[in-house]
């Protein structure tokens, strides 16, 4: 690991001492040290340093869980109306038994592959691809898969003049009407619209420590305070961490990451992600159209329910 986040550098020098251990008791001495600091570190952090583990360069993305995930993976491209967006991946793949639709943003690894991928930031195309996949997968009556990982929807004036708003509504717009099972997964950062466009679904599945929220804690610390060195603040009060939209009955389920974030173990995040995914699918599947678009709708209709109270002079 040559990126490391600054308040996780000292797993990094035990990680280091571990391939210099020349004797079996000092690498096992070394190794259950490692595994008391990771427990430690992991129970005692902040929302913001959550904000960074969500972003951390080396967490896994989209590719890597489509590699781990599925078998006979065949990617689909193009909205067939503009371009082929490359910040979305979609196709058609097989997890256990079970046909499914994948659907995802990709930010990218190395600084060709982000660019290319425009940092997971999806142009309008990307949108409608996604709904034109979409669509596919009830046609042929099979479940939808997605998987979250942007900051939000590209921002670029290509975009708006293209119809970014409106791909947006009409990707949610259609993703209530699909009569398929929908489970979105938030691996790294759902941010605003750009995450909220596929992520309309039955079941809302979350990383420890991924993160979901209208807006970063960046923009809210500008648009709130017009500083800057408030986004820990910011961070706090937007409630953006799994275990706070699970109290909130916004996500479904937390799926546990490996002690110290899922870039310490790609294996064991992946197996853990596939054993939550055919579960849900397993329950879903068979489940009453009518019934199944019933509750989905019933589920985003309680999402900012609030009771006014009537104050009393």
């Amino acid at each position: 690991m040559q990126e490391i986040l600054s308040f996780e550098g000292h797993l990094l020098e035990i990680e280091k001492e571990i391939e210099r251990a020349d004797n079996p008791d000092s690498l096992k001495a070394l190794k259950r040290r490692l595994s008391l600091e990771k427990k430690n570190f992991s129970e005692n952090l902040s929302p913001y340093q959550k904000v960074l583990l969500a972003r951390h360069p080396k967490r896994p993305h989209l590719s890597d869980y489509i590699e781990g995930l599925f078998s006979n993976f065949i990617e689909l491209s193009g909205d067939r109306l503009f371009a082929d967006d490359q910040a979305i991946i979609g196709g058609c793949g097989i997890i256990g038994k079970k046909k499914v639709m994948v659907i995802g943003q990709e930010k990218g690894r190395s600084t060709q592959e982000k660019i290319k991928r425009n940092f997971g930031m999806a142009h309008p195309e990307g949108y409608r691809k996604a709904r034109r996949l979409m669509e596919l997968s009830a046609r042929f009556g099979i479940p939808v898969l997605t998987f979250i990982d942007t900051s939000g929807a590209y921002p670029g004036i290509g975009a708006e003049e293209r119809g970014q708003s409106l791909a947006i509504a009409e990707s949610i717009c259609a993703s209530f009407n699909l009569a398929v099972p929908i489970i979105s997964t938030i691996i790294g950062e759902g941010g605003s619209g750009g995450a909220l466009a596929i992520g309309v679904c039955d079941r809302l599945l979350m990383l420890e420590y991924s993160i979901y929220s209208v807006a970063s804690p960046e923009a809210c610390a500008a648009i709130l305070w017009r500083d800057q060195s408030k986004t820990e603040e910011a961070s706090c009060n937007l409630h953006l961490t799994a275990s706070d939209l699970s109290r909130l009955g916004i996500a479904d389920q937390i799926i546990k990451e490996p002690i110290g974030g899922a870039h310490w173990d790609y294996d064991k995040i992946t197996r853990e992600l596939k054993s939550v995914l055919l579960s849900n699918l397993k329950e879903l599947i068979g489940m009453d159209k009518g019934k199944l678009l019933e509750k989905r709708r019933e589920k985003f209709r309680k999402i900012g329910v609030f009771e006014e109270g009537i104050k009393v002079w």
